[in-house]
């Protein structure tokens, strides 16, 4: 009984911090806490898609293990997979693409898009709360990479040649990525 009120006041005190940083500070329509028996997952009704509230830390040797040699050098040692190589660069089906490392939903079918590059391309992520960027100074240019919140790991990078409105590419490593089909 005890345990029963320190879950519920827990899932309340979850709901209340993901609704004031996620719903009041960007002005999105507040958001819903799911019970699990795991750590708690924030539902977010904008986008469709789960907001992680807990970090993912490993050692590398953790990291080696769950993930293949590709992934881990993508996602852990900042890689890139040679362009039109990866498994969803031509990928089409409706669903989520979720970080191989930590299992964070990350983008929506919709919002992926034929950009002639080579890599999966994005209009946006499920939600800023998902993802992270920072500086890339690295090859002699100046870039901007797209990192898991959760985990840490690196995704790809973000460029300001897209589409309209946001004219936002999110271009993603497929090895960075888990797809994962849902209804349409």
């Amino acid at each position: 009984m005890k345990n029963d009120r320190l879950y519920t006041v827990l899932i309340m005190l979850g709901f209340m911090i993901a609704t004031v940083s996620l719903g009041c500070a960007e002005k999105r329509e507040p958001v819903a806490v799911l019970a699990s028996a795991g750590p708690i997952k924030v539902y977010s009704n904008e986008k469709k898609g789960f907001i992680m509230s807990d970090k993912v830390v490993k050692t590398d040797a953790e990291w080696k293990k769950q993930l293949t040699p590709e992934q881990f050098h993508i996602l852990r040692e900042k890689g890139t997979e040679p362009a039109t190589t990866g498994k969803y660069n031509n990928h089409h089906q409706h669903g989520v693409y979720r970080c191989a490392g930590c299992g964070v939903d990350l983008f929506r079918s919709e919002d992926k898009y034929e950009s002639g590059t080579g890599w999966p391309s994005f209009t946006a992520p499920i939600s800023p709360a998902n993802v992270t960027t920072a500086a890339d100074n690295s090859f002699f240019s100046r870039r901007t990479e797209v990192l898991c919140r959760r985990c840490g790991g690196h995704l790809g990078h973000v460029f300001e040649d897209g589409p309209k409105p946001a004219g936002l590419r999110y271009c993603m490593n497929s090895a960075a990525l888990l797809f994962v089909a849902t209804p349409e």
